[in-house]
């Protein structure tokens, strides 16, 4: 039974729906999205054409941390190397000291290199990872979402979750077994 100062988002992660094929698996998503849910997210051993969009998670910020982090890393070569021919200057074959067209292959190495470390750091931090221990491994029937089963969750963290509510929701679309997770 929950204290005064904790909320069922403190006692429990969600309740997680079995669903027997990828069909009804997507048209509860669907349902559960047209309905007003937001916090869930579907799994499945395979991927599901338009389930993604179904469950809302068709955008990304990806794209605009990787943008970030090349003009970061085009920056840091370009100035890193226009700093050191004026830190130092040498004049070589009466070459100018900016002499920009030199210090393309250095830039684009660095944008590269910034990019590429944004992208792998930026999924990382997306996705919430690293995350060794999800309570949705406590469930027993989850281990079969990597074999033939398909489950929708919908997280207490939702603003539109209630427990009974919910819990009626998703029977009203018949899955295979509704079970409610501890955090």
């Amino acid at each position: 039974m929950a204290t005064p100062e904790t909320t069922i988002a403190d006692d429990y992660y969600g309740l997680l729906a079995e669903f027997p094929s990828s069909d009804e698996l997507l048209r509860a998503a669907e349902q559960a999205t047209a309905a007003g849910y937001r916090r869930l997210d579907a799994y499945s051993p395979m991927p599901i054409e338009g389930l993604a969009e179904a469950i809302g998670h068709e955008r990304t910020r990806l794209p605009l941390v990787v943008l970030i982090g090349g003009i970061i890393g085009a920056a840091t070569g370009y100035s890193m190397q226009w700093w050191m021919t004026m830190d130092y200057p040498l004049n070589i074959g009466g070459r100018p000291l900016h002499s920009w067209p030199a210090f393309i292959p250095v830039t684009f190495e660095l944008t590269i290199l910034f990019a590429s470390l944004a992208a792998v750091l930026g999924m990382l931090a997306l996705n919430g990872l690293p995350r060794p221990n999800h309570p949705l491994f406590a469930v027993p029937e989850f281990s079969l979402a990597t074999q033939d089963k398909y489950f929708l969750c919908i997280e207490t963290t939702d603003p539109q979750f209630d427990i009974e509510g919910t819990q009626e929701f998703l029977i009203g679309m018949n899955p295979t077994r509704v079970t409610l997770v501890d955090s």
